[in-house]
């Protein structure tokens, strides 16, 4: 009987394997005849086969499937994690763009753990999906002010002129921000994620000063006793300053011409007074020497230089409240506080002169810095700066006389240099009197007056005429200069005799003295006469004009106005 023949058989869906069914009728039968069995053995081999190929053919489409599922989709957004909605970690705040939302989670999602400022995937429906992390890029910005509740604001322009207040990553929470920091916004501008320290602070604080005594400084003891007076004193006895209600003093000009030693005194101030104030305190006390160069921190752009001067005092006050005793050494002062209203700085001056007084002003309290200029030309100092409890001394660091430059000589001709074997040889081999014949006829050629250390000529307008030697323009730098350039000759002689006992002589003291007035070094590169005069102390309404001697011919220095 045919099973489609008999309405009795109604086959219903079912989820039974083939294989499993051939399996259960090969069991029922047990077929004896080889042929059938081979014929079934081979129909349950082709079900396996079938089966698998549906299997592959059934994940192939599931794949298919979930590809277009995928690419039909609505893209996902990236939105900011701004916390949790008023405490409840079923609902949060995220940014997208300019705009702020309270978003749902997917519950598999547990937002407890995000981060403020992380990265999350919202879908089409604002539902937040997962967390992405920080956003490795971002905008850096400067801080300008770190607001008590831990805030920063932040300034989006190099000018400063626009800000923003924005919230800290937990990974900033605990670090020690400061004005001038530097921080790395995520996106959309909302939090703060990554510090980065002042990059501009490394630039022009320099809070290591070498080890340099008062004896390393010659020829400059009336400058060193005004300083040590007017600002050890009353950091050494502070009780009888205040018994006679004497303010310390605040700051202070070291003026003259260049190359004396104003910026070696600023570092040996630092130095020096750091070691008093240890020793009176009987503890150990650190000094914090902030060299400011103040041509570098000129800018552009309005507002910036101003934000500098601000950084700088700030840096000081918050050293000065950890215990150091702290110098701010501004060198050529006169570029970045020169008189208002004039210069070819006239704009910036305007408005950096006063935020500079004003922040001089706010160190009355501060008994530990100490502030210290030096300048070429004094006179292009804005004098609200120059008054009293701003800048209280006005110290001049003049040229060396005679004593002085042979105690410079012989700070850098040091007992350690080889002296020439004739040298030595003329006095029975005693290095020291060696060494103090050499340094005495060196200063007997560089005092000399005669034609050959004649070096300007100055005519006044009163109609007489004044000659000036190499004596009368003498500095640190140049004495320093002369030493060096004798050594350059001691070692190129040793390296053409190839002999290891040679050393400096006579005739490399005075070579070395001619070729740096021959190359006329300390003169400014510039015609202009004002300048020219003050390097050599004159006052420029009584000088007519000016004339090196070494060429003979008269120089047209125009009196310009700068």
């Amino acid at each position: 009987m045919r099973m489609d023949d008999d309405d009795r058989f109604e086959l219903p869906e079912t989820q039974i394997r083939a294989l499993t069914l051939l399996d259960d009728i090969l069991y029922r039968l047990r077929p004896k005849d080889p042929d059938l069995l081979r014929a079934l053995s081979l129909l349950r081999h082709q079900l396996q086969v079938d089966e698998k190929q549906f299997e592959e053919a059934q994940s192939s489409l599931q794949e298919f499937e979930e590809a277009y599922t995928k690419l039909t989709s609505p893209a996902n957004r990236i939105g900011t994690f701004l916390g949790s909605a008023d405490g409840d970690e079923d609902v949060a705040q995220i940014a997208l763009g300019d705009g702020e939302f309270l978003a749902n989670h997917d519950p598999k999602v547990d937002v407890s753990t995000f981060k403020v400022g992380t990265r999350v995937k919202v879908n089409d429906a604002y539902a937040v999906l997962g967390d992405l992390g920080y956003h490795p890029a971002g905008p850096i910005v400067k801080v300008q002010d770190v607001l008590g509740d831990g805030r920063l604001r932040i300034s989006t322009d190099a000018q400063g002129l626009q800000t923003r207040v924005v919230m800290r990553s937990p990974d900033l929470e605990s670090v020690a921000l400061k004005q001038g920091d530097e921080v790395r916004m995520e996106p959309n501008g909302r939090v703060a994620l990554e510090h980065f320290p002042s990059t501009e602070a490394r630039d022009y604080y320099l809070d290591d000063v070498p080890e340099i005594p008062w004896s390393a400084v010659g020829g400059q003891e009336e400058a060193i006793a005004l300083i040590r007076d007017t600002i050890e004193l009353p950091l050494l006895h502070p009780d009888l300053f205040e018994r006679f209600s004497k303010k310390p003093l605040k700051g202070v000009l070291l003026y003259g011409p260049p190359g004396c030693g104003k910026t070696l005194i600023g570092k040996a101030t630092a130095y020096n007074l750091t070691q008093e104030y240890a020793k009176h305190t009987q503890r150990e006390v650190k000094h914090y020497f902030m060299f400011i160069s103040g041509p570098k921190i000129l800018n552009m752009w309005l507002g910036e230089s101003e934000r500098m001067v601000r950084e700088i005092f700030a840096q000081a006050r918050e050293k000065a409240a950890e215990g150091y005793l702290v110098f701010i050494f501004i060198d050529e002062a006169e570029s970045l506080l020169r008189t208002r209203s004039s210069g070819r700085w006239m704009n910036i001056s305007n408005t950096i002169v006063p935020q500079f007084a004003a922040e001089m002003d706010g160190l009355v309290k501060l008994e530990n810095v100490v502030v210290m200029l030096t300048s070429n030309r004094p006179d292009y100092i804005d004098p609200a700066i120059l008054r009293p409890e701003r800048i209280d001394r006005k110290v001049k660091v003049g040229r060396p006389n005679r004593a002085a430059s042979r105690e410079i000589l012989s700070i850098y001709l040091t007992t350690t240099v080889p002296l020439d074997p004739d040298l030595l040889a003329r006095h029975d081999g005693d290095a020291d009197t060696a060494r103090a014949s050499l340094l005495d006829d060196a200063m007997e050629y560089l005092y000399g007056r005669n034609e050959e250390t004649e070096f300007l000529e100055v005519y006044l307008r009163n109609g007489s005429v004044e000659t000036l030697y190499w004596k009368d323009l003498l500095s640190g730098a140049l004495l320093k200069s002369v030493v060096d350039r004798a050594k350059d000759s001691a070692i190129r002689r040793s390296i053409d005799r190839k002999s290891d006992t040679e050393g400096i002589s006579l005739e490399d003291m005075t070579k070395a003295i001619k070729l740096e007035f021959k190359e006329n070094e300390i003169f400014p590169k510039s015609d202009t006469q004002d300048d020219w005069l003050k390097l050599i102390d004159y006052e420029p309404d009584h000088v007519a004009s000016v004339r090196p001697i070494r060429n003979r011919k008269p120089i047209a220095l125009s009196r310009n106005i700068i």
